[in-house]
């Protein structure tokens, strides 16, 4: 088709073609991705068909292929078979959670850990600041923690179902930063993970951040649905597979065993290494009948466990600890020193000591109770349960109906005192017309402040 006549051609995306220089396909990604960042091209707008562009800019197919994906791998774009392609819902803006620090501010937003727990840990603190060996906790020595630490660690984890040793077991600082080192060790940049169509933030964010393409995968209410999963594997090549089958963050799905047998045996077939995300799993093992075992159980020689503490015992501590296989015991060792040098031993130690004196579970113990309490409250004003969601996660999953933007909803809410997240920043991959919200029960001073936050809430709902 001749370049002209597309003049009058209506195409979503119309890059000036004065300004291609050579190479053609980085240079149309750059145009791409700028027009993105500046707004002329909102999330969810449909791109025009390659061979549609090609002829447009009278230019090989191949080539706009190769723009399209380079946009794809950095997080700006994304492919639906059978669709088409799409702006990114999250490109233009960054969407790591971190706490909020304004004093008028009630937070309903960043998910804490009721840190009304922490003052149980004072004594501990002391405890160890008076340890006889408490200088060698100080250097560089022992950069996936020390021996003891390591078998605390164990000890915590026998609890969720977790048998392993010490040769393959490390420490690191949190479980942010423990999937930075998974991410690092066994990913390339452009390699995709398959991921719950609605999941954690963070991890997006970081998966953005070092090129590799997240393929989101539908699911119901017992978590990703195995038969999505395998599609996707026949479509393309998929590395690598992210879960958190104890409370999914944000959607609070707690995974059947049923279902995580069913994706065990598409995850074993087509050799996925699986990240396990199981901060949760002091809210479920022993607790939820269904839990029975940690998908690591079913997948030992292709699972990453990751096993945080800041929810359970003390988010201010950064420490967690990660399962894994021979395999990759080099490579995450090498990602470990090359991210972390190490990690902080005076840390680990504060935890090891929480642990072997039984405070540890005085504490996530009272977290339950407040959880509960938590929940208790927040079902007095939104009473609608969904099939699946977690009884005591520390956030709820709020469906709504509004015709507004995001943004607009938690700025509203910022107008009237209270800090949400809305689903889009949840969002793996492909736009959706439904709204959600993930409410935080866990983080603001007093349940009473939850109180009067989930009111303002309601009434906005209305």
């Amino acid at each position: 088709m001749p370049v002209n006549s597309f003049d009058q051609y209506p195409m979503s995306w119309k890059p000036e073609k004065a300004h291609l220089t050579r190479p053609y396909y980085q240079s149309i990604a750059a145009l791409l991705e700028q027009d993105i960042m500046k707004g002329f091209l909102a999330p969810g707008t449909k791109l025009p068909p390659q061979r549609e562009l090609a002829d447009f800019l009278d230019l090989n197919f191949t080539t706009i292929t190769r723009a399209y994906k380079l946009c794809e791998r950095r997080g700006f774009i994304y492919a639906t078979t059978g669709s088409g392609t799409f702006v990114a819902p999250n490109a233009t803006r960054s969407i790591t959670i971190s706490s909020e620090s304004s004093r008028n501010m009630l937070d309903l937003a960043f998910v804490a850990s009721f840190e009304q727990t922490n003052k149980l840990i004072e004594e501990t603190l002391q405890k160890v600041v008076n340890k006889n060996y408490v200088t060698r906790l100080l250097n560089y020595n022992d950069p996936t923690g020390i021996p003891h630490q390591k078998t605390a660690g164990l000890n915590w984890m026998k609890s969720f179902n977790i048998q392993a040793d010490q040769e393959r077991m490390v420490i690191v600082s949190g479980a942010q930063n423990a999937l930075a080192i998974t991410l690092t060790a066994l990913f390339e940049p452009g390699q995709r993970i398959a991921t719950d169509f609605y999941t954690y933030s963070n991890f997006i964010e970081l998966a953005k951040l070092l090129h590799i393409q997240l393929v989101p995968i539908d699911g119901d209410a017992f978590g990703m649905l195995p038969e999505e999963l395998e599609k996707h594997c026949t479509q393309m090549k998929i590395h690598g597979i992210f879960l958190m089958p104890s409370c999914s963050n944000p959607t609070t799905i707690m995974m059947s065993d049923r279902r995580k047998q069913a994706l065990a045996d598409v995850i074993r077939q087509y050799r996925l290494i699986l990240i396990e995300d199981d901060i949760h799993a002091f809210l479920t093992a022993g607790i939820i009948e269904d839990y029975k075992q940690p998908m690591f159980n079913l997948l030992p020689e292709q699972t990453v466990y990751i096993c945080g503490t800041s929810k359970s015992i003390c988010s201010g501590l950064r420490v967690a600890y990660m399962v894994y296989s021979d395999a990759f015991h080099h490579k995450i060792l090498q990602s470990i020193y090359t991210i972390n040098v190490k990690t902080s031993s005076f840390d680990a130690e504060v935890i090891t000591e929480l642990i072997l004196s039984g405070v540890a579970s005085k504490i996530a113990n009272q977290k339950k109770q407040l959880a509960q309490m938590a929940n208790d409250i927040y079902t007095n004003y939104f009473p609608l349960k969904s099939l699946g969601e977690h009884p005591l996660s520390f956030y709820r999953w709020l469906p709504i109906q509004t015709s507004l933007n995001s943004s607009q909803i938690e700025m509203d809410l910022k107008n009237m005192g209270i800090s949400v997240f809305h689903s889009d920043r949840f969002m793996s991959g492909r736009s959706t017309k439904d709204h959600y919200l993930r409410i935080a029960l866990s983080s603001t001073n007093t349940l009473d402040e939850l109180q009067m936050g989930l009111n303002t809430l309601k009434q906005y709902l209305g």
